[in-house]
């Protein structure tokens, strides 16, 4: 499966580069689930909320409720989980609290089938709190301690985030090997063959920056479906 990405800050749509620099904008909210309708899930993030500046939460129930959507961002306690999914989110993405306590809470509120996991990795560590603290654990460290609390991972490799630069495809395989739960790949994913080679591993693509800058085509990753 491909996912078209939603990214939002300050009421827009963007796109950063390794979760700090604004590349660019997008189009609406709803113009750009336009464009995406050719796809069966949208991946949205509240960036402002992952960063703990605020939310966009009147643009994520909007698009949650005109299109299957899984949401993270700030999803840090079981009560704003349980408010995304009110709002219409098919799935929850739970990053920073997928190492805290707040975990089971979430888990136990939403039920883990509602329920990706970060794993986001900078640097070979995973990274936390809108990737910017470090943790001294890599994702494959921890990636089978995190399964019964969730139905998959939202795996970024952030030191090819947004550069479109291709992405790390021996550490996607080496991730596949450890969970037999649903994976997707992010960060630097920037061709066809990344993507079919994602795919020969039975992992998703979430796609941002490669989309956004026309490096892919929609409808011939439409027809990948």
């Amino acid at each position: 499966m491909i996912l078209p990405c939603i990214d939002l800050m300050d009421g827009k749509v963007v796109q950063l580069v390794q979760g700090r620099d604004k590349a660019l904008e997008g189009d609406a909210p709803l113009e750009m689930l336009r464009k995406f309708a050719a796809f069966p899930e949208i991946q949205v993030i509240d960036l402002d909320a992952a960063m703990g500046k605020g939310e966009n939460s009147a643009l994520v129930e909007l698009l949650a409720s005109r299109a299957r959507c899984r949401v993270g961002g700030g999803v840090r306690t079981a009560e704003r989980a349980g408010r995304l999914v009110e709002q219409g989110a098919h799935r929850v993405i739970v990053g920073t609290a997928a190492f805290t306590p707040a975990l089971a809470q979430i888990a136990e509120a939403v039920g883990p089938e509602r329920i990706l996991i970060a794993l986001d990795s900078k640097g070979g560590k995973v990274v936390v709190k809108g990737w910017q603290e470090a943790t001294e654990f890599t994702a494959e460290q921890v990636i089978q301690r995190l399964e019964p609390y969730c139905s998959g991972f939202l795996c970024t490799y952030v030191d090819k985030e947004g550069m479109l630069q291709g992405t790390d495809l021996e550490w996607f395989r080496r991730l596949r090997a450890a969970t037999r739960h649903e994976i997707t790949a992010a960060g630097g994913i920037t061709t066809i063959a990344e993507i079919r080679e994602l795919a020969a591993m039975g992992i998703h693509a979430a796609l941002g920056m490669a989309i956004y800058t026309g490096r892919l085509d929609l409808d011939e990753l439409a027809e990948l479906q």
